[in-house]
């Protein structure tokens, strides 16, 4: 009850007083979404928690598929130490496309295992569905806690970039979410035109420094036709060109292919590496005859020869740091 320190204020607006601030109270509290309970108030359910120093922007950054799936199990134990040492280290290779210019964050999920590929829809939907109800709390908790209205750049790669693009569909109709994003990189997943048609708030990148847009390729052959990542059409935007048609962008742009290792040291960089055109039809990028899959393999037997998904960072990655840069800058 709100104490009377004015003897002159009629009882009933004391009341009223009274019922506001019991209404406040209840308001302010519904609008949390993450549970008093949330496992990511812990720093050991992070990966990286506001890792480096102040930028002008946030990273929040999803990892790949590092899980096989074991024991019968189908998604990853966030407490298995034996797997986190492979999270860190896979996530490791892709944040030196990030970290010059955002503050760092990345949590522990619980991620499907790759054999959930194998299977049909119905019977992974649910395997998916728990790793996405970890990345949405994660998310909503970095948002109440670390964000404070700061510039958002998304980022994943294979299952992350799936991750990504869950939580562009669920939550970023939100204005109040949408208005600080800088983009989305969801690299290595496809983004349909039914997506696009479902979730009105969704927009593909279409020039270098657009924002508020979601940024995707998937890297093959030109002789490939399907694969399990892109099993039809998607939409795209090439990283060398930064242009959405069939135009071809010369190896010349190409500003340096790095490989990096499980600490994120780059081991070797290649410039001038590929050059590179989307596919009228399927919409993936197809790179140069001179990217072969004796060079590259696929590296897992759910990926035919001339799917170079393991790649689609490391072929372009000068490009895309420059790109997260840039669309930072033109942001602010």
């Amino acid at each position: 009850m709100v104490k009377n320190t004015n003897p002159k204020m009629p009882r009933y607006l004391l009341r009223i007083c009274s019922v506001f601030l019991v209404f406040s109270m209840l308001l302010l509290s519904s609008c949390s979404n993450v549970p008093e309970n949330s496992i990511y108030k812990s720093e050991n359910s992070w990966a990286y928690l506001a890792q480096g120093d102040e930028k002008k922007a946030d990273c929040f950054l999803i990892c790949p598929t590092v899980y096989l799936g074991q024991d019968g199990k189908n998604n990853m134990a966030i407490d298995d130490e034996n797997i986190k040492g492979a999270f860190v280290g896979a996530l490791n290779m892709e944040k030196g496309i990030y970290e010059e210019n955002c503050r760092m964050f990345a949590p522990f999920y619980r991620q499907a295992g790759l054999d959930v590929y194998t299977m049909d829809t119905e019977n992974s939907k649910k395997y998916f569905e728990l790793a996405y109800s970890d990345i949405k709390e994660s998310f909503l908790y970095y948002m109440e806690h670390y964000n404070d209205g700061r510039p958002i750049v998304l980022a994943g790669f294979s299952q992350g970039a799936d991750m990504c693009l869950r939580l562009m569909e669920d939550l970023f109709d939100n204005a109040n979410y949408s208005k600080q994003l800088v983009a989305c990189y969801c690299i290595g997943w496809r983004i349909t035109k039914e997506d696009i048609d479902k979730y009105k708030h969704l927009k593909m990148a279409q020039s270098e420094t657009d924002t508020g847009v979601i940024v995707s390729f998937n890297t093959e052959s030109k002789g490939t036709s399907t694969s399990l990542i892109v099993p039809k059409n998607t939409l795209a935007i090439n990283p060398l060109n930064w242009k959405t048609d069939s135009s071809y962008a010369p190896s010349t742009l190409n500003k340096g292919a790095c490989f990096t290792d499980y600490d994120g040291k780059i081991t070797s960089e290649l410039p001038n590496f590929t050059g590179a055109f989307l596919d009228e039809t399927r919409g993936t990028l197809k790179v140069d005859d001179s990217v072969t899959p004796e060079k590259y393999p696929a590296g897992l037997d759910v990926f035919e020869d001339g799917v170079y998904h393991l790649y689609d960072y490391q072929f372009f990655y000068r490009n895309l740091q420059e790109n997260v840069s840039k669309r930072i800058a033109n942001f602010k």
